[in-house]
């Protein structure tokens, strides 16, 4: 049996060759890449592999429990759905970017030591960056520089935490970190920017719905997953994190509500729903972590389902709009059919993926006595129903008829469309033949569908069901208009401004009057005296000695003017320059006698 290999060195090879290749050549390499990674899945054990000695550290690039191995499992399975949705057109950007980023995701859930995480972390920016630009328009360009901006901050960030907590004598395993002293909080806060925390996630809903069709299934996929992977090894039970998740969970819902821009309106509701996974990695029981790579896992497949078919719209209408679709099941009805298996999953309605996963960690809030957290999820996943469930698949097939009549989507698009399908439906309907096997912690045990469960959940989708039918019916929904909303980067963008304004007089007013100081009097003043002070100290030195001779002041005055000559052309006599000579030996002589005693 062939031995197993570091599973991003397949995808980073791969990701390296296609663009080199050309044609069918080309489509038939990408695709086979996720192919061997998944066969390589397959051969890895549990345990920790491909050590590698740097410097005075040992890296693991592959450390295979139970975590690491579900996050790859599924990160293996979207880096195949994703190519082959993107195959048709063939572009190597696309592919390469796509793969790069499969590769980076796969080498952070396989690291078992800070330096190697910190190594593939940086370089899922560089992926990410290149599903942005691989869409090849100005406002994808803008998107990509600002992501790459506040991406290098968070890497910033966390590489000046790694420096301080192992120059304090923290350990370079990739486990538990307690949040103690600055080193773990620049920690800390680095894994937050990818995870899109509230203050410092607004790059998640202004770059996502500027990536290519195919890059956002990668970019929702892998960034803020790893980084609730990474949170759950590190910060496990940290209180901070539910309240921190329970923001993300609830504010996004409001902003989800207006927004016209569908694929925009998915991108609010990932906050969302990985707020869910905050919020279990911050209650870090065994049912509430269990419940986060569970959620994960469905939340990675179902979202996925929604960017492709949304992408698929694009991709045949170009317009992602609210305001601009409706009525498409009549042009698209596969499309239409696999959204609203991404949308029944999202909204946790029985036999579908949500519904196994979700629950999970807000049993686990209730078992502990988080009544709050339990009402804020609660009106979270009411909230997703609204902008998700429904909003997503109403106003882009259904809603009125904007009279666009279009062809299908491609058959790649729908083949890798089809396969998560599947998977929503399979893992929802048989969790414990496939998913709750996977999850880390075996004592955890949940029973998804009881009467009770079923009932309570099936009463929460039809009364939110019911409160859109009214709300549209009596014109109080909030209307799908043109517009720009407000997030928090309004914030820096105009605390920027604001600190521009400030800092610009004052520290160039600081600039200019240190440059009028040191430019306009100290170095001229330096630079004479180096060009005149020897000419100044010797005739300065000669002046008694001309004195006791006897001579007149217009002679010494005449003298002193030869000298100045002299220094000016370097014109000594031969045996003055020797005096000084012998002069400057015996005095460095007597320098190096008197340190050699003591």
């Amino acid at each position: 049996m062939p031995e197993a290999v570091p599973p991003f060195v397949i995808y980073l090879i791969g990701a390296a060759l296609v663009p080199l290749l050309s044609g069918r050549v080309r489509q038939v390499a990408a695709l086979l890449v996720p192919v061997l990674g998944m066969a390589n899945f397959f051969l890895i054990d549990a345990g920790t592999h491909w050590t590698v000695p740097l410097l005075d550290f040992e890296l693991i690039l592959g450390r295979a429990d139970a975590r690491s191995l579900l996050f790859l499992n599924i990160f293996t399975v979207l880096s195949f759905v994703g190519i082959l949705y993107i195959l048709r057109d063939n572009r190597p950007l696309d592919l390469a970017a796509g793969l790069l980023y499969s590769g980076c995701a796969m080498g952070v859930v396989m690291a078992g030591d800070l330096v190697t995480l910190f190594l593939f972390w940086e370089m899922l920016t560089l992926g990410a960056t290149l599903c942005l630009l691989a869409r090849r328009t100005a406002a994808s360009a803008q998107a990509a520089y600002r992501y790459l901006l506040v991406h290098v901050m968070g890497g910033v960030l966390l590489l000046a935490g790694l420096a301080l907590h192992l120059a304090g004598g923290g350990s370079l395993a990739f486990d538990r970190i307690d949040l103690e002293g600055p080193g773990a909080l620049l920690i800390f806060l680095g894994f937050g920017v990818n995870c899109a925390w509230p203050l410092l996630g607004a790059w998640l809903t202004d770059t996502y719905p500027e990536a290519s069709i195919g890059g956002v299934v990668f970019m929702a996929t892998f960034t803020t997953k790893t980084a609730v992977y990474v949170l759950s090894r590190t910060f496990p039970g940290e209180p901070s994190l539910i309240w921190i998740g329970m923001a993300m969970a609830t504010i996004p819902i409001f902003y989800a509500v207006i927004e016209n821009d569908l694929r925009r309106v998915l991108a609010y509701s990932l906050i969302n729903q990985v707020g869910f996974m905050v919020v279990g990695v911050g209650l870090g029981t065994p049912l509430s972590l269990n419940g986060t790579y569970a959620h994960a896992y469905c939340h990675i497949l179902y979202k996925a389902l929604l960017f492709m078919s949304i992408g698929s719209v694009i991709y045949r209408t170009g317009r992602s709009k609210a305001t601009e679709l409706g009525g498409l099941y009549r042009s698209m009805p596969w499309t239409c059919l696999f959204c609203c298996v991404g949308a029944a999953s999202i909204s946790a309605f029985p036999l579908f993926s949500g519904f196994v996963s979700k629950s999970m960690i807000m049993s686990a809030a209730a078992g502990e006595g988080h009544t709050l957290v339990w009402l804020a999820l609660l009106f979270a996943s009411a909230g997703v129903f609204h902008h998700a469930g429904i909003k997503i698949p109403f106003f882009a097939f259904f809603s009125h008829d904007s009279g666009i009549r279009c062809q299908e989507a491609p058959l790649n698009q729908l083949l890798a469309m089809a396969i998560v399908a599947f998977l929503c439906v399979f893992v929802g309907t048989f969790p414990d033949a496939f998913l709750y096997p996977m999850l880390p912690h075996a004592e955890a045990t949940y029973v998804p569908y009881t009467v009770g469960h079923v009932a309570d959940q099936l009463s929460l989708l039809l009364f939110s069901a019911l409160a859109f039918t009214l709300l549209m019916r009596a014109g109080l929904y909030p209307a799908e208009i043109r517009s720009t909303n407000l997030d928090a980067d309004w914030l820096y963008r105009k605390g920027g401004r604001l600190a521009y304004r400030v800092f610009d007089p004052l520290l160039n007013g600081l600039n200019r009057a240190a440059a009028r100081l040191v430019v306009g009097r100290i170095v001229p003043a330096v630079s004479r005296f180096f060009a005149h002070g020897p000419a100044r100290f010797a005739a300065a030195a000669l002046t008694p000695a001309w004195r006791i001779a006897g001579l007149s002041d217009d002679e010494i005055s005449r003298r002193r003017d030869q000298v100045y000559l002299r220094c000016e052309r370097g014109a000594f006599p031969i045996g003055v320059t020797a005096c000084l000579a012998v002069f400057l030996l015996a005095l460095l002589f007597i320098v190096s006698t008197l340190n050699h005693r003591h």
